[in-house]
């Protein structure tokens, strides 16, 4: 159901759309597949400024970033290299391996109008 929706969804919005097309599932389910979902990097999670996960299926197959509008939610991939860098760096100081991390970068998109 995931790879129908254009966007970011919410765990909830998800469970809805799973419902009103006939299928039968928990919610904590729906919570508990996207989870792993995103620990395995299947789909993208972004985080509202309310705190809430959002989800997609990645389009993008390497490593990467979002950059989101926080009025209309529009999301685009971000690749930082100089970023990478410096996080691996930042680990190697401190003796860390096997590093991850996610960045997420949020502002008003060139389509929101401004206030």
């Amino acid at each position: 159901m995931l790879s129908r929706v254009q966007g970011f969804v919410s765990a909830q919005e998800l469970h809805s759309l799973i419902q009103r097309s006939g299928g039968q599932i928990a919610l904590a389910t729906v919570y508990t597949q996207l989870k792993r979902l995103a620990s395995t990097g299947e789909v993208d999670v972004v985080m509202t400024d309310r705190g809430e996960s959002l989800y997609r299926r990645c389009v993008v197959e390497a490593h990467h970033h979002h950059l989101s509008c926080r009025r209309c939610g529009a999301t685009v991939e971000v690749d930082a290299p100089d970023l990478e860098k410096w996080s691996h760096e930042i680990g190697a100081r401190f003796g860390y391996h096997d590093l991850r991390h996610v960045v997420e970068f949020s502002g008003i998109c060139p389509a929101c109008p401004t206030i």
